[in-house]
Parts: C-alpha cells; structure tokens; sequence
C-alpha cells in the first residue's frame, strides 16, 4: 500500500486498487491534483488491508485481479458492518450490461469502464462523496 503526501490527513483519502500501475498512476494524478489524498493497493488482499487499516472515503477498486478479484473484494467490504456504507466504484475494461449487473449485485455503487477521463473520475467521486474538497 502507498499513500500518496497530497493533503494527507486533510483532505478525504480514496483508496484505488488495480493490479495495472498504469491505472494506479493515472488515478493517482487525477485524485491528488484535485485536493485529494490517495492510497494505492495492487490487489483485493491489500485493498481489504488498506481499507481497515486508513479507513478511506471511497474505494475505487478494479476487477479483474489477482489473488482476490474486485467482485469478492466488494462484497466482503460490502458485508462488513463497519464498512457497509464506504462507497465502492468497479473499475473495467468491460462494459457488458452482465458485468455491470453483477458489480451491483456484489454492491457496488458505481461502476467506471477503464480507460477512464479525468472528468468521469471525478464526476464519480463528487457523486459520492458528501463533502467537496476544498
């Protein structure tokens, strides 16, 4: 897991998990130029690790992965009482009307297909989260 030092203990943090460093990056710069601080994970074991541990404001969170895929991830955030709440956006290359079916049904609350613009992003977090960066 690596925390990017954009406003660190300020700013909302949003974890992005993605087994691409491609995406992970690109993500990163988006996030932080807009005021927010970001923690990275490469898999669903470390997003699961990540998000007890700094307990993020929203998770971005790819699917198709190693180890843990970002269905199952969800799900077990999801079915967390203590997490139950923390938004979950699916990030894939996919964009079949079954994926993103099944992303909701694994409780996601949005879904963005990858390779996403710096505008979706954000539009997607400022859906999400209650308080603008400031």
């Amino acid at each position: 897991m690596i925390a990017s030092d954009a406003q660190a203990g300020s700013a909302p943090a949003i974890l992005v998990v993605d087994d691409s460093s491609t995406i992970r990056r690109s993500a990163e710069i988006f996030l932080s130029q807009a005021g927010y601080a970001v923690l990275l994970a490469e898999d669903g074991f470390e997003a699961l690790s990540c998000v007890v541990d700094h307990e993020p404001a929203l998770v971005f969170c790819d699917i198709l992965m190693p180890r843990l895929d970002g269905y199952h991830t969800c799900s077990l955030i999801r079915n967390s009482e203590r997490f139950s709440l923390l938004p979950i956006v699916l990030l894939s290359s996919r964009d079949g009307l079954f994926d993103r079916a099944r992303g909701a049904l694994a409780g996601a609350n949005a879904y963005l297909t990858k390779p996403f613009a710096k505008d979706s992003l954000l539009r997607i977090v400022r859906d999400l989260l209650p308080q603008p960066v400031s």
